[in-house]
């Protein structure tokens, strides 16, 4: 009997100590992954970082596919879900300026119903690019734009009317491309991922700028009409 009680305390002690130690090594398993894991993400988070000049071939023509290419790889660096036909459906200009590293705009318009007034798209800018000063008005039987933004990847300087502000962002630099470096509005929100700031007047001049990663903005609105929209500098029109 005292052998029968010896034994089983012995197996339960061994048991005992089986399981610390497969969960000691599970612990490890599992730390050593995270920690490559970390490593991993460290090692594709590469900076992001674009020049005019790859945006141009030798005649100063824009060239529109290195244009999306670049937009590709920063959508790439926020894992945004790049489907199939993405590239194609991208809208992206640089206002004929030639300096798209700084002044242009690309999008995807996923909705604009004019019957029922309401739309959706998404903006894409590259870091530290402008995108240029700009109102809505009514036209073609459509009401003054209204629109609001939300930041999903990156960070965007939304600007508009209200109190001028620019100096407290010594890193909004306006191009001089762009109405030879003026703007008409100074009012500057700093927005982050998930923040959201709405036009503030209807009809009133109104821009963004990229931070150091980039922006991803969502954009939502009543209706969009290309004809309603005038550029505050003469020559982008």
């Amino acid at each position: 009997m005292k052998k029968l009680l010896l034994l089983s305390s012995l197996l339960a002690v061994i048991l005992l100590s089986s399981c610390k130690n497969n969960t000691d090594k599970k612990e490890v398993v599992s730390t050593t992954v995270k920690n490559t894991s970390i490593e991993l993400v460290k090692e594709e988070k590469k900076e992001l970082k674009f020049t005019n000049e790859q945006f141009y071939d030798s005649e100063g023509k824009f060239i529109e596919d290195e244009a999306k290419n670049a937009l590709i790889e920063m959508l790439e660096y926020h894992n945004y879900p790049v489907f199939e036909g993405l590239k194609e459906k991208i809208w992206v200009t640089d206002y004929n300026q030639g300096n798209y590293a700084e002044l242009g705009l690309a999008s995807v318009m996923f909705v604009n119903n004019e019957e029922d007034k309401y739309m959706l798209m998404d903006i894409f800018l590259l870091p530290g690019q402008m995108l240029g000063e700009h109102m809505h008005f009514a036209a073609e039987g459509n009401p003054v734009k209204m629109e609001g933004w939300l930041v999903r990847h990156g960070k965007s300087y939304i600007v508009g009317v209200g109190e001028d502000n620019r100096k407290d962002f010594p890193q909004v630099v306006i191009p001089n491309e762009h109405w030879n470096g003026k703007v008409t509005t100074n009012h500057i929100i700093e927005a982050n991922e998930g923040d959201f700031a709405k036009l503030a007047k209807a009809e009133s001049p109104h821009w963004q700028m990229a931070g150091p990663e980039g922006a991803v903005i969502t954009e939502v609105g009543n209706v969009h009409t290309n004809s309603g929209v005038l550029r505050s500098d003469p020559k982008m029109n």
